[in-house]
This record gives structure tokens, sequence and C-alpha cells, in this order.
């Protein structure tokens, strides 16, 4: 059974999910093979939610955890937590309004803000995991 505690690996493990997905999602769409392309951003569009809901459960059980690290692991740790939870809060609009343009077939406009989405979407992905493997995972 799944404990309150096993939620940050399990939010890591979605956003390393999340980031896979939007790299395939954008070999598929350089190939041109639109269908998988769809299909697979839709499915990093479902990561990303499902972590964002266990993201929000937990914290709402646990609270924050304080960074344990000192010096300049510290201030790496700091600057990487801002910039992600800055670009964080703007990727469920990015992602809305990208895959809405999609939707209604747009495709010129859903490439326009695609170009700002993808490569902001995958950096709070990735930064996700490194926050966690900072904060859960690193011995200070």
């Amino acid at each position: 059974m799944l404990q309150i505690q096993d939620l940050p690996a399990v939010n890591a493990t979605l956003n390393a999910l999340s980031a896979l997905l939007l790299m395939t999602g954008y070999v598929m769409i350089r190939q041109r093979r639109t269908i998988a392309h769809r299909n697979v951003m839709i499915a990093a569009l479902v990561s990303s939610t499902l972590f964002l809901t266990s993201y929000l459960i937990y914290h709402a059980h646990v609270g924050s955890k304080h960074f344990p690290g000192t010096g300049g692991a510290r201030t790496l740790y700091f600057a990487i937590l801002l910039t992600h939870t800055v670009l964080a809060a703007a990727v469920p609009f990015l992602a809305g309004i990208t895959v809405w343009r999609a939707y209604r077939q747009r495709y010129a406009e859903h490439r326009r803000i695609a170009r700002w989405t993808l490569p902001i979407w995958l950096y709070v992905s990735v930064t996700g995991v490194v926050v966690y493997w900072m904060l859960y995972r690193m011995s200070w």
C-alpha cells in the first residue's frame, strides 16, 4: 500500500516520465508522426496532472521539508528551486493554451506557443527530479 511518505518518490517518477514523454513527443512531431505526437503529449499531460495531484496531497499532509544542506549546495538548491517554482506556475496555463490550440486545429498558433511551452515544461519536469534528489536523496 502506498504511504504518504512514498509520494515524493512517486512525484519524482512522474516528473521523469513527463520529461521522457515530452522529449518523445518532440521527436514524433519532428518525424511528422502527428498521431503519435498527439498521443504522447496527452500522456505527458496526464503524467504531469497526476504529479500535481500527488504533490498537492503530499504537501497538504506533510507541509514543507527544509533543505538540510549548507554553503554552495544550499545556494544551488534555492536557485534551482526558485526557477523551478516560478516556471512551474506557468506550465498549466502554457500547456492548456497549447493543447487547446491543437484541439481547435489552429496549428500555426499551436506551434508558436509550443516553442515556449516545451522547453519550460521540460525544464520544470527535469528540475523537479533534481529538487527531489537534492532534498530527499543526497546526504548533506
